[in-house]
């Protein structure tokens, strides 16, 4: 089988990158095997705290299923065809780092990763009423932006713009292309600089206070953070800042 991702350990940052140039980066079966076993060995891998997901190129992250593929295999009544992040239950951040074509499926994967940095070349749509499929998996959306912003995407198939996605609430920020990379792996490591069970904790509550009211949202976060006040890393932090150093997490 082709190295349709490939996966590259830096330190403790992860990048996956999706490998069909030659496709715009369109998801085939082998892709969406390949992509979720990266990512279970991303989440499984105790040395790692971030990942980075990417497409190969400078044409496109993803462009969607490839349709070429699911005609000759008859695929139009399968969903399991394109990898939701979602469904592998990643304890760790994700980081889309957008450089050409997030469509259909290539939005879906953008949106299910926690962060997004997007190159100034990057469009965004959710093509699928093009083309007459569908997409249950932007139920979500409306956490990331309003109704209206939802209703336009998925009514009328649109592409937009990087600093569209922006404006909406969609991107995290907007970069020049040659530096895409670079901007991503320096939130990255932002995110490594913390402490391993805030970040996982934070995490946890944020997604957790979109699905609960405001009270139950606020005894939610007392409970997951109750761990984090509790760690070795909770008085590391402080003895660190006294101590003028970077702190050591141990992550317990």
């Amino acid at each position: 089988m082709a190295n349709e991702v490939l996966y590259e350990k830096k330190n403790q940052v992860a990048v996956i990158t999706l490998n069909r140039p030659e496709r715009l980066n369109s998801i085939s079966l082998a892709l969406r095997e390949q992509l979720g076993n990266a990512l279970k060995d991303f989440d499984a891998d105790e040395n790692l705290r971030v990942a980075i997901l990417t497409g190969a190129g400078d044409r496109a992250f993803c462009a969607g299923m490839d349709l070429k593929e699911a005609a000759e295999l008859k695929m139009g009544h399968r969903r399991d065809t394109v990898p939701n992040i979602n469904e592998i239950k990643l304890s760790k951040p994700v980081i889309a780092a957008v450089n050409g074509f997030a469509l259909a499926g290539g939005w879906m994967l953008v949106q299910t990763c926690d962060l997004c940095i997007a190159s100034e070349n990057a469009t965004f749509g959710i093509t699928e009423g093009k083309v007459g499929r569908g997409m249950p998996w932007a139920a979500p959306m409306t956490r990331m932006m309003s109704q209206r912003h939802a209703m336009e995407l998925l009514l009328t198939g649109r592409k937009i713009t990087a600093q569209r996605a922006y404006e909406i609430g969609f991107v995290n920020a907007v970069v020049p292309h040659a530096k895409l990379m670079e901007a991503a792996m320096a939130m990255a490591e932002e995110i490594v600089s913390c402490a391993p069970l805030t970040v996982a904790a934070a995490r946890e509550m944020v997604y957790l206070s979109h699905e609960m009211g405001v009270s139950a949202a606020a005894r939610s976060g007392a409970h997951l953070f109750d761990r984090v006040y509790r760690s070795e890393d909770a008085l590391e932090g402080p003895r660190a800042f006294s101590e003028k150093r970077k702190p050591n997490w141990k992550g317990r």
